[in-house]
């Protein structure tokens, strides 16, 4: 895959018959160019066409599937000259649309095909769902694709978009069909200037410019798509130099960016290393790497206090963290920097003692020797005057061997031991001191396994006593006649010591990772619920408490006034006061952990604290919660009335002024003819009634803000309360067409209101309508619900526009090709908040073809 950058204005490269990712003659598969843009109206789709231009001049069979001009002149100025394959014409919905004709173009099989805007969705009912698998079959046909890309729509980066721009992208494109391209060119342009274009009317008319300036194209948005996009294909860039140096066996690293790797094993001068190694990839712009080697012998390490603080320092100077085990710290460091292609590599210098270095080697020596081309640099301490560095932290004292095993040891060891020497006295004569030194040793190393260190070692005793005992001259006498019988007692005492030593040390080791395995399992449970969010409140941590450590109960108190109250907790019942309980802890805003049960021992501690922090966090988070949640309602509470002011001064200036002026017309001293004076007459009333109808929604939408709108659901004919809504309305020039309506089933739903929602729909779609359009009513039956439709052949809705259409201000109504206007005032918000006190929906959509459809969704009376 190729990748480019170019800026807008940049003059394309010389004309030739041959050019780099174009083959004048077509190959047995298509190659394919994604011109990559940040946001629209960057000059993707014509840097595009002025390729396709230059490649026809030089003989190159080029031809344009589909290219979207959008009416701006630059883009149809390029787009002239170049033979276009005619679109197919598609219905849908009663609306003609136009999309690629694949066919024609597979037919036409030019060398070079230009198709516009890669992750568009196909008209439902064509042949493939997305665009993208438009050109999948023309690359596979063997003809080459030019297309373009909006960063926003690669699947990856939708939710990034979202969180930027605050607008869902609905139309996604796999990241893979783009990673796939034989050639990407990133078409690149300052926020400054794609603003400047569009404030001179280079990509949207007149009539959007004002709207595209204050929400998606803001500054501050357009400058976050960019490096967006900027990242993404520096990304690719790596990726690709990576595999290249992987098919090619280049493991030396290639110095395209300086990266430093900091190695960190929790001395404290690990601070003073990362510090100087921040200050010089900020000098030459390269990335710092802390990297910390755990050794990999199978023992369990605790953590080095210092390196907690080390890797918060590396976060705050906006470095990365890696962690690696292995037995051979130097050789796992120095392949991990090959691995990043690391240039330098920064060591501290050793803690070890001349003797330590001399029998295990330098580590710092042997990174040197591995290390090839990296740069190695070794810091000096930070204080001048500071000779030797304290050691690392001693390992932690292994596991010790339960109780009852100990004691099952000591009870067994000894006794066995005399009792296995007088069993076998007997054949004395046969076995001799070296074969019963041999099932003794046998005997000390099960109850080494069984009870550890010290059964062992006083079953070793008594079994050089018991041997001495039966199986030398005196017989039954600890007395040593010959002096060859001292030396298989003495190298038994060796040999069973250290039999029971190692095999101590290997018991003690396995229950450790028993631990290690089980506090990781209840760890990494605890974390990962937490990451995930799944609801993990005060009282399901308590009941996670409870099982892995086995309690009998466990809850949170919090102080009162006269005592101690509980707030959540899991098994038995609590304490009365935390100084009953056998052990407590101390979370927040003086409220105590209590734990009743076993006793909590220091290995415990270790993975309680994790569990203690835990509920500490959801504490706090259920006490932020709650006062989110006071804070909303109060932000909700005073967004309403401000809205509600705004919308009444809106909707209510219109019927006043209208009232005013015929007013002063009638008391005009000037002589009116009678129609005039109807005329005027009518006006008042007319303005009268929108006067009050808009004084009766205002005082609707606070009864069904304050929850107090009385709503009686009984079976409900949607073709009378239809036909009552219709009659409600004042007659105008835009018609009601309504349609079969007399077969549907009942809906649940008050009449009344649902009366009123349709009527104020209806009065919404008649004013948008053009003149001679009319507004069309639907209805039929899905499943457990009837839906209503009012349809209207006015301007449309974009869709970050839908749900603030029902808000009760000044919305706005817009689509791509102009707006709809504002003044939406109360009704859209009283309909739907009438039908959703109906348990129902209330929704809009585009209208194929143009306008808005008004959909209820109201449940059946008879399910």
């Amino acid at each position: 895959m190729g990748l480019s950058a170019r800026l807008v204005g940049e003059p394309p490269a010389p004309d030739g018959a041959q050019v780099e990712g174009w083959s004048l003659v077509a190959g047995g598969g298509g190659t394919l160019r994604v011109y990559l843009g940040a946001a629209p109206g960057v000059g993707k789709t014509f840097a595009m066409l002025a390729e396709g231009r230059r490649l026809s001049a030089g003989g190159l069979d080029v031809a344009v599937g589909l290219v979207e001009t959008y009416g701006r002149r630059g883009t149809e100025e390029q787009l002239g000259g170049l033979p276009v394959v005619p679109r197919r014409a598609v219905r849908y919905r009663g609306a003609a649309l136009t999309e690629l004709d694949l066919d024609a173009l597979l037919a036409r099989r030019p060398a070079l095909a230009l198709v516009d805007e890669l992750a568009h969705t196909n008209v439902p009912g064509s042949r493939n769902t997305k665009r993208w698998q438009d050109v999948r079959e023309l690359l596979g046909a063997g003809i080459d694709v030019a297309t373009t890309l909006n960063i926003q729509h690669l699947e990856s980066l939708t939710d990034v978009v979202e969180q930027i721009t605050g607008i869902v992208q609905h139309e996604q494109i796999p990241d893979a069909v783009v990673r796939a391209a034989d050639r990407i060119e990133l078409v690149d342009l300052s926020p400054e200037a794609l603003r400047a274009r569009m404030a001179q009317g280079d990509v949207y008319p007149s009539d959007r410019i004002d709207v595209a300036l204050d929400n998606y194209f803001r500054a501050g948005n357009l400058g976050a798509l960019r490096e967006l996009a900027l990242l993404w294909l520096a990304d690719r860039v790596e990726e690709e130099l990576a595999d290249y140096r992987a098919r090619h066996g280049i493991r030396a690293p290639w110095e395209t960016k300086e990266r430093i790797v900091v190695a960190l094993n929790g001395a404290p001068q690990g601070e003073h290393l990362l510090r100087r190694g921040a200050r010089t990839a900020a000098r030459v712009h390269g990335d710092l790497i802390g990297v910390h080697v755990r050794a990999d012998d199978g023992t369990l390490q605790p953590e080095p206090p210092e390196l907690t603080a080390q890797r918060a320092l590396l976060r705050e100077l906006h470095g990365s963290y890696v962690e690696l085990s292995g037995t051979d710290a130097a050789r796992t460091l120095v392949d991990f920097a090959r691995t990043e292609s690391a240039t330098q590599i920064l060591l501290g210098p050793t803690s070890r003692s001349r003797l330590r270095e001399l029998l295990t080697g330098s580590v710092i020596n042997r990174v040197i020797r591995l290390a090839g081309p990296i740069d190695i640099r070794v810091l000096p301490p930070p204080s001048p005057g500071q000779v030797a560095l304290p050691g690392g932290p001693r390992p932690r004292r292994p596991a010790r061997v339960p109780a009852r095993r100990r004691r099952a040891g000591w009870l067994l060891g000894p006794l066995g031991a005399v009792a296995l020497a007088g069993a076998l006295s007997p054949l004395r004569a046969s076995l001799g001191l070296s074969g019963v030194l041999l099932w003794l040793l046998l005997l000390v190393a099960g109850v080494a396994g069984l009870g550890g260190l010290a059964p062992a070692a006083g079953t070793t005793l008594a079994a050089a006593l018991a041997a001495d005992y039966f199986f030398t001259v005196p017989w039954h006498s600890l007395v040593i006649r010959h002096g060859a019988d001292i030396a298989p007692l003495l190298v038994f005492l060796c040999v069973a010591g250290i039999i029971s030593h190692l095999i101590d040390g290997l018991t003690r080791r396995s229950q450790e990772a028993a631990r290690a395995r089980a506090e990781a399992h209840a760890l990494t449970r605890l974390a990962g619920e937490t990451v995930r969010g799944e609801g993990r409140t005060l009282r399901s941590l308590l009941a996670e408490l409870r099982r892995v450590f086995g309690l009998e109960a466990a809850g949170i108190l919090a102080p009162t006034g006269d005592g101690w109250r509980p707030v959540a907790a899991s098994g038995g019942p609590l304490p009365a006061r935390p100084e009953d309980a056998p052990f407590a802890a101390e979370l927040d805003q003086g409220t105590v952990l209590v734990l009743l049960g076993p006793v909590i021992d220091e290995e415990n501690t270790r993975l309680l604290g994790p569990f203690v922090t835990q509920l500490r966090l959801a504490e706090e988070h259920e006490r932020l919660t709650r006062e989110a949640a006071a804070a909303h309602s109060l932000a909700r509470s005073d967004a309403l009335h401000t809205t509600l002011l705004e919308a009444v001064a809106h909707d209510l200036r219109g019927p006043l002024a209208a009232i005013k002026a015929a007013a002063a017309q009638l008391d005009s001293p000037e002589p009116a003819a009678e129609a005039d004076r109807r005329a005027c007459a009518g006006t008042i009333t007319a303005e009268t009634g929108r006067l009050d109808h808009s004084v009766a929604n205002l005082l609707a939408l606070s009864r069904l803000r304050a929850g107090r709108a009385p709503v009686a659901l009984r079976p409900t004919a949607v073709a009378e309360v239809l036909c009552a809504a219709v009659a409600s309305l004042p007659a105008t020039g835009a018609e009601l067409a309504l349609g079969r309506t007399e077969d549907l089933p009942p809906v649940q739903a008050d009449p009344g209101l649902l009366e009123r929602a349709l009527a104020n729909v209806l009065a919404n779609a008649r004013a948008w309508s053009p003149p001679g359009a009319a507004v069309r009513i639907d209805a039929g039956a899905v499943a457990d619900r009837v839906d209503v439709r009012v349809v209207d052949r006015g301007p449309g809705i974009a869709p970050e526009e839908r749900e603030r259409l029902f808000q009760p201000l000044r919305g706005h109504r817009v689509q791509p090709g102009g707006a709809r206007g504002t003044g939406t005032g109360f009704g859209l918000a009283v309909a739907k908040g009438f039908v959703e006190a109906m348990h129902g929906e209330l929704s809009v959509e585009d209208t194929p073809g143009g306008g808005a459809t008004f959909v209820f969704s109201l449940r059946r009376a008879d399910h």
